[in-house]
């Protein structure tokens, strides 16, 4: 083997131990059997979640509309949802976190995304008449929960922490009532709509300045009735709604937060609560200093703060159209950027949608916007972030933190002297600095997600040039342990 094939990727010198150049072996998936917990903030490292033991969690996955309540473009809508298939498809692209998906609106008939159009029953409440509803199905009674909703809710935690997927739970779909009401949405808050006499259109049921006592006793029941279902479930996380509002949320959100805080506190187990963007007009900086454990920011790349697990999730932060604009190697690289910077990931997948210029999953079904086989343009992205979930899980990630001033390219998660992850994300040669030692290496194509080399070697310590030996971007992991299989 060549000076070049062999130090080109490392650094200083090379003392004779074993080096082997691995033509391609494909990157194998380490990933939890089961979703321990209960989650909560690691004390030794805010970035992430511990389920106790003290490792470090790390969330990443994808995340569908219909993985609850079945959606379509069809009323009432025609094809159920499959949901042990979707939990199969997750667990084979490596993902360990979703987002169970809530909505408001039975009909959101002029909504942006084709697939929450037609929303199908369990309801929260349930849907006894007398009367109809402007929708034409049966208007509520908000004093009457569906059971079968919170029953569908709980068994499908359950199936998916027994294949090792952590849920956020999302309380409220906000993002409907701000953009999606209409004259036949059916929205239970319209007193058209329930038995009750209640009136909270649009946005009211998330804007404190309008909404009535009455509504609020209702809401509360709601989020009382979630966590009786699912408390004693160790893999949820809560979420207090997507993207509910702007500014007129905010004191509504605080007061879910503290709520769900306040309620779990009188049951066994305590879970996170999050906070994700407010659709319009949010600011990050009201998440980052809510009561939440957790946020989902609309910054593309946030780096450097450390009050919050974050969730960078594209639903927020980098909406489909750019992502489509960028091109597959920007989603890679907006993944692997983000993990060297200490975030969790989430994609925001359309699945099994059939939606022009986004999605084209293959086959039909009884709705003609619905498919049978996810569109595979986005197993890039998928198959990124399953990557940097086996990382997460091979490296004592506890102790590992962003250390941008050890790379040129200024992604890189580093324990100084044990363990380094750094990432090129263009091509060609860059600048690392690492501690003086003897280290086992490996080179990954993201592209592939497959080791194109590996070995051992030792080397002195300061800033050394490497080049990848491989064009595009790049993943380089160094650590001096012989066999590091788990995350400590």
């Amino acid at each position: 083997m060549t000076l070049k094939n062999a130090l080109l990727m490392l650094l200083v010198l090379l003392l004779g131990v074993g080096c082997r150049r691995n033509t391609g072996t494909p990157l194998a998936h380490v990933r939890a059997k089961a979703a321990t917990g209960p989650l909560r903030v690691n004390p030794a490292n805010s970035r992430y979640f511990t389920d106790g033991s003290g490792k470090a969690i790390y969330l990443t996955g994808s995340h569908t509309w219909s993985n609850l309540l079945d959606r379509g473009t069809l009323n009432p809508p025609s094809v159920v949802f499959d949901y042990n298939a979707y939990i199969k498809w997750m667990v084979s692209h490596n993902s360990n976190f979703l987002r169970l998906w809530t909505a408001e609106l039975p009909n959101a008939g002029n909504a942006v995304d084709p697939y929450e159009n037609f929303v199908a029953s369990p309801w929260k409440w349930s849907r006894t008449g007398p009367g109809l509803a402007n929708d034409g199905g049966p208007r509520f009674d908000l004093n009457q929960f569906d059971q079968k909703y919170f029953d569908r809710m709980r068994s499908r935690i359950i199936t998916a922490r027994d294949n090792g997927i952590y849920v956020s739970v999302m309380l409220f779909e906000g993002e409907e009532w701000e953009s999606e009401t209409n004259p036949k949405d059916g929205n239970p808050f319209q007193s058209s709509n329930n038995i009750n006499e209640v009136n909270c259109p649009e946005t009211c049921p998330t804007d404190n300045s309008k909404i009535p006592r009455e509504v609020w006793n209702y809401e509360q029941a709601y989020v009382r009735k979630v966590i009786d279902t699912v408390n004693d479930l160790d893999n949820i996380l809560y979420e207090v709604s997507n993207e509910a509002g702007g500014p007129y949320s905010d004191s509504w959100q605080a007061s879910v937060i503290a709520l769900v805080k306040q309620y779990e506190s009188t049951h066994p187990k305590q879970h996170p609560v999050g906070m994700t963007f407010q659709y319009l007009g949010g600011s990050d900086s009201t998440l980052y200093n809510s009561a939440a454990d957790w946020v989902s920011p609309a910054e593309r790349f946030p780096s450097g703060n450390k009050s919050k697990v974050i969730i960078n999730d594209t639903d927020h932060s980098y909406g489909w159209p750019d992502m489509k604009r960028d091109g597959q190697s920007a989603q890679r690289g907006w993944v692997w950027k983000n993990f060297t910077l200490g975030n969790n990931v989430a994609f925001m997948d359309p699945y099994l949608v059939i939606w022009p210029r986004r999605n084209f999953p293959a086959g039909s079904t009884a709705d003609p916007l619905i498919g049978t086989s996810p569109d595979k343009y986005w197993d890039v992205i998928r198959d990124a972030m399953g990557s940097t979930l086996t990382y997460a899980n091979r490296m004592n990630l506890v102790a590992m933190t962003p250390q941008s001033q050890l790379s040129s390219t200024h992604y890189c998660l580093a324990n100084p002297g044990s363990e380094y992850l750094f990432y090129q994300p263009s091509t060609g040669a860059f600048t690392v600095n690492v501690l003086a030692g003897t280290y086992q290496y490996e080179w990954l194509d993201p592209s592939t997600n497959k080791i194109s080399q590996s070995g051992t070697v030792a080397v002195s310590g300061g800033n050394r040039s490497l080049d990848p030996p491989f064009r595009g971007d790049a993943v380089l992991y160094l650590h001096t342990a012989t066999d590091r299989e788990e995350n400590h």
